[in-house]
């Protein structure tokens, strides 16, 4: 049976609940255990999917194609492992799932009710992720007392008496603030933290106590003492300089012993030294190189988590510090792109929705093209290259995407009616398809060309494996023009044009798949890799 460490969080938002789990995720990981990975999310979204950025942050994607909350790119970037659409479930889902149930005579005419209905689904999800797993990490949302989330933590509470359980142990990770016109750290907000969970009839087992400032011994012992947790069971969490060392910091105030104590898991030793030495070449890296990104969503970096995250687990690897010139692409069109990419050792287009800022990121792409500059354009920056290409070399006047131009004499990129799923099936897409429903999604195949940037780039690989998040393709009416004039196809699924190259171009690669959803601190996603490696030998 499987054992559960449940993370909530209390004060406010934003305090690291996603790292804490993610990092001890990690360690119980390296110490040999098969962990599991889950967040719920306590909002009345289906999924995340066609939340703003700037209202949710990044979308990410998993193999299996569920769009989920940016906290499950942290499980995969720090456990080094694919998790699947039951890794991550929201309110929505759980009330859709009841309803639905319901109509169709499910619960033999009974009143639903939170109580058992609702908890009870959110009891049977929480397990079904644990599946196959020794131990399964669940993430709650938000912070405790929140209206929406007390159906959850009735569930995990209900879950300690379940004979179906093998163990649950309690993390609440919490704000220790520092008045500064008093000169000391208060434990109040903590206190009435725990004290409202335990109302609701859970009682923490460990505190992870957010802190600007080192706590001293005697803090300490006076939050265990006021929380009812063993001294040993208050661990710190400062501010890091990189939110890869908290798993390392972690393991120095021995996180594991009480962990492993109250659920019966032996002795556990991580092997972290792997994971230490690329700590400290993000720290304190010997080389250096300046990425222009160009992106629409800038006000929320958060937008674009996992590629911020790939450029770091390449600079890991390649001891180099990645510094980010973030220029906004609307700016681009004001000031024109020399301006603001002329000091950069490199340019990357990233993906996005909308017609805002689209000229922008062509005139980015004809600087970095024109002038030599390594270049990769991920998803909309794939297509993109083939809209700058056809006005700009191919002299097709009116050139575009018909996501921003519905009438454009020469649509280089279009929405295929049909196409297939990862299941295999056809699916239709049209202007009028629920956006949520349309999206070509998941991990999909994408054969190499041989002498290509993209296959040197994965070590020779004739076939690799990506994941996307896009509605519309590649025309592949153009595809012969393009190549005559030295854009030419180097990645190909079932037909559909992936990846696109320039002749002549020391380093020119458009991804039609998201690259950055795969990318590890262990492992690092090969084309990111190559793409770091060009911006560190440009001249």
């Amino acid at each position: 049976m499987t054992k559960y460490i449940f993370v909530t969080g209390g004060v406010l938002s934003s305090l690291g609940k996603g790292v804490t789990a993610a990092s001890v995720g990690t360690l119980l990981k390296h110490s040999g255990k098969n962990v599991g990975m889950l967040k719920i999310d306590p909002y009345i979204n289906v999924d995340p999917g066609t939340m703003s950025p700037l209202e949710h942050g990044e979308v990410f994607v998993t193999k299996d194609g569920a769009e989920t909350d940016l906290d499950i790119g942290n499980y995969e970037r720090f456990l080094d492992t694919s998790f699947l659409k039951s890794s991550n479930f929201t309110t929505g889902q759980v009330y859709s799932s009841v309803i639905e149930r319901e109509r169709a005579g499910g619960y033999l005419g009974q009143t639903i009710q939170v109580v058992p209905h609702i908890v009870g689904e959110i009891v049977s999800r929480i397990k079904k992720a644990g599946d196959g797993h020794e131990i399964l990490v669940v993430e709650l949302g938000g912070t405790v007392g929140d209206i929406e989330g007390l159906p959850f933590m009735e569930a995990i509470r209900q879950m300690k008496h379940d004979d179906d359980v093998a163990g649950t142990f309690f993390i609440h990770v919490t704000l220790i603030p520092f008045i500064k016109a008093a000169g000391e750290l208060k434990s109040k907000p903590t206190q009435h933290s725990v004290q409202e969970l335990r109302r609701i009839g859970i009682t923490p087992q460990m505190i992870i106590a957010r802190s600007e400032n080192a706590l001293p011994k005697a803090f300490k012992k006076k939050l265990a003492m006021s929380c009812d947790v063993s001294q040993d069971s208050v661990i710190e969490a400062l501010d890091a300089s990189t939110i890869y060392d908290i798993p390392v910091t972690f393991l120095r105030q021995n996180i594991l012993k009480p962990i492993s104590k109250e659920l019966d898991l032996g002795d556990l030793n991580p092997d972290m030294e792997e994971w230490d030495t690329l700590v400290k070449k993000i720290v304190q890296p010997k080389n250096k190189t300046v990425v222009g990104f160009v992106g629409k969503y800038l006000e929320l970096k958060e937008a674009y988590k996992s590629l911020t995250e790939s450029l770091i687990h390449c600079g890991a690897h390649l001891d180099t510090r990645i510094e980010i010139n973030w220029v906004d692409s609307e700016e681009i069109e004001e000031r024109g792109a020399q301006a603001l990419l002329g000091d950069c050792d490199s340019v990357l287009v990233a993906g996005g929705f909308g017609n805002r800022g689209i000229e922008g990121k062509i005139k980015a792409i004809e600087y970095a093209r024109v002038n030599k500059v390594p270049y990769l354009g991920i998803c909309l920056g794939m297509q993109l290259t083939l809209v700058e290409y056809a006005r700009n070399v191919l002299g097709l006047e009116g050139a575009n995407s018909i996501e921003f131009d519905e009438n454009t004499p020469h649509p280089m990129v279009y929405l295929i009616d049909n196409f297939m799923d990862q299941s295999g099936n056809f699916q239709l897409r049209t202007h009028q398809s629920p956006m949520g429903g349309t999206l070509r999604l998941g991990e999909y195949e994408c054969n190499t060309k041989e002498g290509s940037i993209l296959r040197e780039a994965y070590n020779g690989e004739k076939t690799i494996y990506e994941r996307h998040r896009h509605r519309y393709e590649a025309n592949p009416t153009y595809r012969e023009q393009l190549e005559k004039a030295g854009m030419i196809v180097t990645g190909e699924s079932n037909g559909l044009i992936e990846t696109v190259e320039i002749e002549g171009h020391p380093w020119f690669l458009g991804v039609q798949f998201h690259p950055e959803f795969t990318s590890r601190l262990q492992t690092p996603n090969p084309s990111i890799l190559a793409f770091v490696k060009a911006s560190l030998n440009a001249d």
